[in-house]
């Protein structure tokens, strides 16, 4: 096990020490939910925790509960939430507690890889990348536990935004998608997209956020653009959507 630390030292997350551990995507989509104290959040897919931790770290008072099929990532999840409900189960099979219960806001950083792709060497790293369930899937658990005029926020690389918005259509309006680009100048590999229930509304794209500054740089952690800093290391939040009250 190891502790690494997250929102510049704000938030604390005990994770494996090797395979699977949490990185920017988590941080980034809880910047984006737009909850206000007393809420009701669900994550589908919590992993060990880190994007409820942080988006608890910035709206104190929320009602948090967390999914995770993996076992041993969910009992991480218990420990970095001691607040929070965390349920081992797979959110296709959802346990009473949760499908009797509607939430203000859904969020989700579904696994990226196909079920095709090649395996992970290590099984936990494997299991949080590759995706056996659906996508549609996720975005019908979503819609189902996502009280009505509530948001869903999800996090993906570029090439399933199309998979998104059909995730999206027929249920949820007002979508936002915000491109995060790696470097100035240079594509981007990831969307944030969030979405309304039951609510009409024009799609808006936004300016990408860039994450780094400079063409290159030597350290995993280094040379964040000053609009990521922001977000990842003092805990901002990333405005995306109009008020839920309009």
């Amino acid at each position: 096990m190891r502790v690494d630390a997250y929102l510049g030292g704000q938030v604390h997350i005990a994770q494996p020490a090797q395979g699977y551990r949490a990185g920017t995507d988590p941080v980034l989509v809880a910047a984006a939910v737009p909850a206000q104290a007393g809420d009701r959040v669900l994550e589908l897919g919590c992993g060990v925790g880190t994007a409820l931790a942080c988006l608890a770290a910035r709206v104190p008072g929320l009602h948090c509960t967390g999914v995770e099929r993996v076992a041993s990532l969910a009992s991480y999840a218990a420990r970095n939430l001691p607040d929070a409900q965390i349920v081992t189960a797979d959110l296709t099979d959802l346990p009473g507690v949760v499908r009797a219960a509607t939430y203000q806001h859904v969020l989700m950083n579904p696994p990226y890889q196909p079920s095709h792709a090649p395996a992970a060497p290590n099984p936990t790293r494997d299991q949080a990348n590759r995706e056996d369930t659906p996508l549609a899937q996720w975005f019908d658990c979503a819609a189902r536990r996502c009280a009505p005029g509530g948001s869903i926020t999800v996090i993906l690389p570029t090439w399933r935004l199309g998979e998104v918005l059909a995730g999206f259509a027929g249920r949820c309006g007002d979508i936002t998608v915000l491109p995060l680009s790696p470097r100035p100048g240079q594509p981007a590999q990831r969307v944030i997209s969030q979405a309304r229930k039951g609510r009409a509304g024009p799609l808006r794209l936004l300016a990408p956020l860039v994450l780094h500054q400079g063409e290159s740089h030597a350290e995993d952690a280094g040379a964040f653009s000053s609009a990521a800093e922001e977000v990842l290391r003092r805990g901002a939040a990333l405005r995306m959507s109009r008020s839920l009250d309009t």
